[in-house]
């Protein structure tokens, strides 16, 4: 078992002052983090590591590179039934690397970037591409940005030849300033996802009998692959306000999010941060957030009731589809952290941020209670910038 799991956050790294020829460099930053993220119950656990560099020139350019390893160890569910002669969970080691080049340049109110990223694993490899616009219109006061995105994924799976994965990401958003101390947002993502877009890793199991002549039939578990479809059309909408509060020196900062695809996912996420400043060099970061979604159409914990008569060895996404992997089940959410922040100088801060994160599952189209888990995450940051 080898199934992969990602986590982010911003980070930075240092520049000289001058770079090319008549070209000054107005500003540059440095960021070094480091994360763990632990599943309890000795189940996923992952270290990561980020670096990233930014350098803003006198000309209105800026370029970004960042470095990023993940380290990923510990057990996690095959899709099978606890309790049973198959393994609930499935041990996994691996080691992802990515890299991200961003270039912009501002053309008068309108600032172009263009982005690639590269990520890969034992078993994966990842290419990205993006170009987006922000337009500033009303005085600065109106903000539109949009803009496109393509990842071209190559899968390996056990005796098959490489399989291959494409997705293709529109979005368009608006940010507007109410008055000198609020802000709201609103943004759209329009996605769509083709090819190989089944878990490789991920079983589900079916009670069979083997009949011999003379015996009675002889009962048995069998283990198929999942089959998702093979296409993935998604909406994402989001939603988000802020407002900074003077006389306590905080701002409060509140995200809704509603995404729904053609697999029959529907979810909501809510999240609201409390940033309270503490004197001249302190900044305390509580924060909140909640998630439900509902099963997939195509959820099942076990093939029993799908008409089905030969699971194929290798799906290809023709139906029927079927899936008992915990996260296309319905089940909720809930995240509670705090991030907390010391400015050292005017141009050194150093950060450090806890978050617990609980699942659950919901309704009938849940999957076994032992998949849903709980994880602690730590997060030490360092940040420069002149």
């Amino acid at each position: 078992m080898n199934k992969k799991y990602a986590i982010y956050s911003p980070v930075i790294l240092p520049l000289t002052t001058h770079v090319g020829a008549g070209i000054a460099l107005d500003n540059h930053r440095y960021d070094l983090s480091y994360q763990v993220y632990q599943e309890r119950a000795d189940r996923i656990r992952i270290e990561s590591y980020y670096f990233r560099t930014q350098f803003d020139f006198d000309n209105g350019t800026t370029l970004k590179f960042q470095y990023l390893e993940d380290a990923i160890s510990g057990a996690s569910p095959t899709g099978v039934l606890p309790g049973g002669v198959q393994p609930f969970l499935a041990d996994l080691e691996d080691v992802r690397t990515g890299v991200l080049y961003a270039l912009s340049h501002q053309f008068g109110d309108h600032t172009v970037e263009a982005e690639f990223s590269r990520s890969s694993e034992d078993d994966y490899l990842s290419y990205g591409f993006a170009l987006s616009d922000k337009w500033e219109l009303n005085q600065k006061n109106t903000t539109f940005t949009y803009g496109v995105n393509y990842i071209d994924d190559q899968v390996t799976v056990l005796g098959l030849p490489d399989q291959g994965k494409k997705s293709y990401d529109l979005f368009a958003g608006v940010t507007q300033i109410i008055d000198k101390n609020t802000t709201v947002s609103i943004n759209f993502t329009m996605g769509y996802s083709e090819g190989y877009l089944n878990d490789p890793y991920k079983l589900i199991q079916r009670n069979e009998t083997i009949n011999f002549p003379g015996i009675p039939p002889i009962p048995v578990v069998n283990v198929y692959s999942e089959n998702r479809p093979d296409s993935r059309l998604r909406q994402v909408l989001q939603l988000e306000g802020k407002h900074f509060f003077e006389k306590a020196n905080a701002s409060l900062d509140v995200m809704l999010r509603f995404s729904n695809d053609d697999y029959g996912v529907f979810s909501q996420t809510a999240e609201v941060e409390w940033r309270q400043g503490i004197g001249d060099s302190w900044e305390i970061n509580p924060f909140m957030r909640y998630y439900q979604q509902n099963a997939a159409d195509f959820f099942t914990n076990t093939l029993n009731n799908i008409a089905v008569v030969n699971p194929p060895t290798y799906p290809d996404g023709s139906g029927p589809h079927y899936s008992s992997d915990y996260r296309l089940s319905s089940f909720n959410a809930l995240s509670l952290g705090l991030r907390l922040r010391y400015e050292i100088s005017e141009n050194i801060s150093m950060s450090a941020a806890y978050e617990y994160y609980t699942m659950s599952g919901q309704g009938s189209d849940q999957a076994p209670s032992q998949a849903y888990m709980d994880a602690d995450i730590w997060t030490f940051g360092l940040n420069a910038k002149f």
